[in-house]
């Protein structure tokens, strides 16, 4: 099995949840963001014709192609061809990128008419994300305690009523990893704040990563 550095277990769970609902022998699907392989190796179990992308190819180590591509520039999507892929995976992702809304347009040309697209990023809506920023004004996951090239929190309320409809691409179901708690924070800690998010209005509370199911609008 191929590395890789996404919070544990969230592979498989993508994996789990979606993929074997969505990948099937034959179809086209495209890996955004690949790193040495690890999702788009999964994508192949499916029997799936796949292609991986990202801006280095330097770790990338799975046995199929590879193409390199800045997911920056405004039109990446015409170097992978657009309207030509049933299956586009961006796993941890969107939030490296310098403009969300630019990603996501990418992404819908990039499918076919009824082609899905399957992007997680981290939950920073989350309760201790709430807490780690009204204690100390920072974003969990984004400060300089995660991962340095993090720069593009995205807020599940921003990307519903801003992002998607500018995108021309909408939601088609969402998920969240892990379903009923978190997995970043120590276990105790965890367990106290899944209890306590019942107590919280608001959205989007648990877990510590979207997984968003995403179609282009025709």
């Amino acid at each position: 099995m191929i590395s890789t550095t996404t919070n544990q277990g969230l592979h498989e769970f993508v994996q789990e949840s979606v993929l074997r609902h969505y990948a099937r022998p034959g179809i086209r699907a495209l890996d955004l963001g690949s790193g040495p392989g690890a999702m788009a190796a999964r994508l192949q179990t499916f029997q799936c014709e796949v292609t991986a992308a990202d801006r280095d190819a330097s770790d990338f180590v799975a046995d199929l192609p590879h193409r390199v591509i800045d997911f920056d520039q405004p039109d990446f999507s015409s170097q992978l061809g657009t309207r030509s892929f049933d299956l586009v995976t961006a796993i941890e992702v969107i939030e490296h990128v310098e403009s969300p809304i630019g990603f996501l347009r990418n992404v819908g040309r990039l499918l076919k008419p009824d082609g899905i697209a399957v992007l997680t990023t981290p939950n920073v809506d989350s309760l201790p994300a709430r807490l780690k920023f009204l204690l100390r004004g920072r974003i969990r996951t984004m400060d300089a305690c995660g991962e340095p090239t993090h720069i593009s929190p995205i807020f599940w309320d921003l990307l519903v009523r801003q992002y998607l409809p500018r995108a021309n691409v909408r939601l088609r179901e969402h998920l969240l990893f892990p379903r009923n708690g978190f997995q970043l924070s120590r276990p105790i800690v965890a367990s106290i704040l899944s209890i306590g998010s019942r107590a919280f209005r608001g959205e989007k509370l648990l877990g510590d990563n979207h997984v968003l199911l995403l179609e282009a609008v025709s």
